[in-house]
């Protein structure tokens, strides 16, 4: 318990004592998470904006106008049974028309064209939208399906794109961490140089390697929590206001719930007093073997 007491209390004199260092240390932790974060909430954001685009995907099927209503009706159960799909509107050819109307903005189409041309669709959406491509496949052997249609070819794109955007953010994210370990570590590092001797001299009274390490890791610990804690409110600040200012501009689907947002604030405030941590272990271990 001694023990403890005494390195919180070398880790705050060191920390004192060397002001400047300690506001460079604290500056890099800062700017480090700042960048991740930034890149976290840019990774979340895409994903939330491509899962917004791939739950829009929907198959539209297309019924054979020689169907009785209850023949129609019939191939609306068919549909339900099938294994993946989540949901399925029925969507009648005046309905169809209407909403065509409405669309174009000419509300007398149906006097232009004459008699309705639409046939019955079925709206369908997917338990899972990459499954739309394998589900469509099926839905076209219903007999009294004529067409199916759900953007042939752009989904598919669009899926290929969204694993790809989650790969490199991935990517992205790991290289940065590995780049801040390296900046905090360096930073580090020349705070534990200018107190080298005093390394030497607890070294040639006998402190073992982890009685020297303690201190330090208890310093590393604080100056990246303090960093991580500064980054986190200068990007919830800038978070905030950009959601604000992106509601009244236009719609842009912004993760805006508390817990996701709180989840990664504090997910980067412990990423900071690890990195910390972990900046102080190869640091330290240099000089001790020295």
């Amino acid at each position: 318990m001694r023990n403890i007491a005494y390195f919180w209390r070398e880790a705050w004199r060191s920390l004192s004592r060397n002001r400047l260092l300690t506001l460079a240390t604290v500056s890099t932790v800062c700017i480090c998470v700042l960048i991740l974060g930034v890149a976290l909430l840019l990774t979340v954001n895409a994903g939330n904006f491509m899962k917004h685009l791939e739950s829009d995907v929907e198959i539209v099927a297309f019924v054979d106008k020689s169907l009785t209503p209850s023949q129609v009706k019939a191939i609306g159960k068919e549909l339900t049974a099938i294994p993946g799909i989540d949901k399925v509107k029925f969507v009648s050819r005046e309905e169809g028309l209407k909403k065509l109307q409405q669309k174009m903005g000419m509300e007398k189409l149906e006097e232009t064209i004459g008699e309705n041309p639409l046939p019955d669709t079925y709206e369908i959406k997917a338990s899972d939208p990459r499954e739309v491509p394998h589900l469509a496949r099926k839905i076209e052997k219903i007999e009294g399906i004529y067409k199916v249609k759900y953007g042939q070819g752009v989904v598919e794109k669009l899926f290929q794109v969204t694993r790809w955007i989650r790969i490199v953010s991935m990517a992205v994210i790991i290289l940065l961490a590995l780049g801040a370990v390296f900046l905090i570590a360096t930073t580090i590092r020349l705070a534990i140089y200018s107190r080298r001797k005093e390394i030497y001299l607890m070294k040639l009274i006998g402190a073992t390697d982890w009685f020297i390490r303690w201190p330090f890791f208890i310093e590393g610990f604080i100056l990246g929590t303090l960093g991580a804690l500064v980054a986190v409110a200068i990007l919830a600040l800038a978070y905030n206001s950009l959601i604000s200012n992106m509601q009244t501009v236009f719609f842009l689907p912004l993760v805006a719930k508390a817990e996701v947002v709180n989840r990664i604030y504090l997910g980067l405030i412990g990423v900071g007093s690890l990195l910390g941590i972990v900046g102080t272990y190869i640091s330290v271990n240099r000089f001790l073997k020295v």
